[in-house]
């Protein structure tokens, strides 16, 4: 490797902050050039690419003479033995301080310190990028006084030489390597609209959004090379829609990619961030992330554009069930690029929209009573249009258009007509339950697009720290015994901790089941009927009679509640007509591995994924790390031990990061 030296050879003079002489052809009174009317936009980011060390000198010089500051170059970085440059700082002129002079009369200090700054570095031997920005200054700025800067000046005697002739202009041919994503945050900023045309179709950015989104995008392509994103943008190059997708959530999707909620909230509730969710459940009945993005209308363009742009981010593979809240362009959006899905609309959105659809009504509390006795009541598709229609004609709600709407949409969101589609958990079966959206308690009606980025990692963090503890805890910790019940102890084994206290309930539950009674036969497949006593309205108890049909040979159980195929586990029902036919365990196929505590770690990688590619790498690390967690935690001596080698490895990469630096 090739000795590196630093020093602070200027390039263009720079020394002095002001320069005497007449200057007075800086302030021409000719139109800005277009580079001028794009700059308050263009402004210094990582991730801009120049063709030559002197364009980016003069694109950062271009800035500092709209925003009233002088530069120059205060650093270089150059290889020893050519003594070719190969990284610099330009800096703000007023940066850093002189040297003090002995001079009878010295000048005065001018400088301030100031930190302003961007380093540019050579990549691919022949491109310089801007990776590394400070955009604030200690100084005020006056770009009245530009003239009097010597770097303005240079561009200045380098415009009047080309063009003699012609006006005084500046003359600037800045070649960047953009993104689609700088022209289109950029032309969407309310702040770079030159014309009344209608945005209704387009994203509307308040001021900051579109730099807090530009350089999310540009660190995370830098420092996560499996990060996904796509802009729409239009003919006139105005941003439509945004989609994104990191690795971790990439990764996610190979797991838990059988059941996603599309979720709209921040679109129905008219929030300032039309922000759309891709989720899905984790082995911990968590909701995870699986892509995010903004869309600029709520059309059926819009959604069949972010819908096929996620289902390339996945590299095609498509999701058994997707639920979704309940609109027409959905609707139309999803069974065009989800032809084979089961479509369902989310049930908690529905609920939550009742005191608002309904709560003017004489009668509200009867009437919401009713409602959700239909809903969550109904063991039959008989029971429900007995009590929804009771509902309608005691309550005269035959014109009542949303629940008309309702009823005629209800095959895509009453359990009762849903209880052949596997949900895991992503449908709420009794009153009080519901689906949290993923940002919830983050994102609010005026939260912008830069404070959503703002705090975008930081929610990631937190989501993933909860599951890789809960990780840790359920392959640690033993689980507390409730019941005597083979049934619970084999569970406890086998599944995550949140997912066998969830099971853990329905076990407790055999004991409110009695007097199983067989009530018929067809062939191996044997019909019983399980009675169990519940709470009912003014503190009451009523008994409700559930049938369950056990198929001898295979061992197999179905209930007419339907709770496997909506929760993903053996409700206490089918429990106790196992336990009635002598059986001691659960059968295999009751099971799932979703909710098992080594899931991820057993979970065999789709054959698509190179063994050498990024998404193969992030596996890799995920399963190793969590045998390294797992260790780290049994004793103060292993976790002392693991962090000293933590730290080694950390070290060690960052000396490899560096020496990369220093050779490219």
């Amino acid at each position: 490797m090739e000795l590196v030296s630093l020093n602070s050879e200027p390039v263009f003079g720079e020394g002095d902050e002001y320069e005497d002489g007449d200057c007075s052809v800086a302030g021409n009174s000719d139109k800005p050039d277009s580079m001028q009317l794009e700059r308050e936009f263009l402004l210094p980011m990582v991730g801009l690419e120049f063709d030559s060390f002197d364009e980016a000198y003069d694109f950062y010089n271009v800035y500092a003479k709209g925003q009233g500051f002088g530069i120059r170059v205060s650093n270089s970085w150059f290889r020893s033995k050519r003594r070719e440059r190969y990284r610099a700082k330009l800096s703000c002129s007023s940066a850093g301080f002189k040297k003090k002079s002995e001079a009878n009369n010295p000048r005065p200090e001018t400088r301030t310190g100031c930190p302003a700054m961007v380093i540019i570095k050579l990549v691919d031997a022949q491109r310089w990028r801007i990776v590394e920005v400070e955009l604030d200054h200690n100084h005020p700025l006056s770009p009245e006084s530009m003239r009097f800067y010597k770097s303005h000046k240079k561009m200045i005697l380098a415009a009047k030489k080309a063009l003699p002739s012609d006006p005084v202009r500046e003359v600037h041919t800045i070649k960047l390597y953009r993104t689609a994503v700088v022209d289109g945050l950029c032309k969407a900023d309310p702040r770079n609209e030159r014309n009344t045309m209608d945005n209704s179709k387009h994203l509307i950015l308040k001021e900051g959004d579109s730099l807090a989104a530009y350089n999310y995008f540009c660190r995370m392509k830098l420092t996560n090379p499996n990060f996904f994103y796509l802009v729409d943008l239009d003919d006139d190059g105005r941003l439509k829609n945004l989609f994104w997708a990191d690795a971790r959530s990439r990764i996610a999707y190979n797991y838990f990619c059988d059941t996603i909620m599309i979720d709209t909230t921040s679109l129905t509730n008219k929030y300032e961030i039309p922000l759309i969710c891709f989720a899905g459940i984790n082995h911990h009945g968590e909701s995870v992330l699986l892509g995010c993005g903004v869309l600029g209308d709520e059309s059926v363009e819009c959604f069949i554009w972010m819908f096929r742009t996620w289902l390339t981010c996945m590299q095609g593979k498509h999701p058994q069930v997707i639920v979704t809240d309940q609109s027409k362009p959905l609707l139309i959006a999803v069974s065009e690029v989800f032809p084979q899905a089961c479509h369902c609309y989310c049930l908690s959105y529905i609920m939550l929209r009742v005191p608002e659809k309904l709560g003017g009504l004489n009668g509200f509390e009867v009437i919401k009573r009713r409602f959700s006795k239909a809903v969550f009541g109904s063991l039959t598709t008989s029971e429900f249009e007995t009590f929804w229609g009771e509902m309608i004609s005691q309550h005269n709600l035959r014109e009542n258009k949303w629940l008309q709407l309702l009823y005629e949409d209800r095959q895509r969101w009453a359990p009762v007509y849903l209880k052949d589609t596997s949900f895991f958990g992503m449908l709420p079966v009794s009153e009080g339950e519901g689906t949290t959206p993923f940002f919830d308690g983050y994102v609010h009606k005026h939260t912008s697009l830069k404070e959503f980025l703002d705090k975008y990692d930081m929610v990631l963090q937190r989501k993933y720290l909860k599951e890789a503890m809960g990780d840790v805890e359920s392959r640690n910790l033993a689980s507390e015994l409730k019941t005597g019940s083979n049934f619970e102890l084999q569970l406890s084994k086998v599944y995550t901790k949140e997912m066998f206290e969830k099971c853990q309930i329905e076990v407790e539950g055999m004991y409110s089941c009695f007097n199983i009674k067989q009530v018929a036969k067809n062939g191996l497949i044997l019909t019983f009927v399980v009675e169990e006593q519940q709470e009912a309205e003014a503190n009451e108890k009523e008994v409700r009679h559930y049938e369950v049909l056990y198929e001898t040979t295979q061992v197999e159980v179905r209930c007419i509640c339907g709770l496997f195929n909506f929760k993903g586990y053996l409700c206490r029902h089918a429990l106790s007509v196992l336990s009635h036919n002598g059986v001691k365990e659960m059968p295999s196929q009751y099971i799932l591995r979703c909710w098992s505590k080594d899931y991820r770690r057993k979970f065999l990688v789709d054959s698509a994924i190179s063994v050498d590619s990024p998404l193969q790498w992030h596996e890799n690390l995920i399963r190793h790390s969590l045998q390294v967690v797992e260790e780290g935690a049994q004793s103060e001596d292993h976790y002392e031990a693991m962090m000293q080698e933590l730290n080694s490895l950390l070290t060690e990469i960052s000396v490899m990061d560096k020496n990369y630096m220093c050779n490219s």
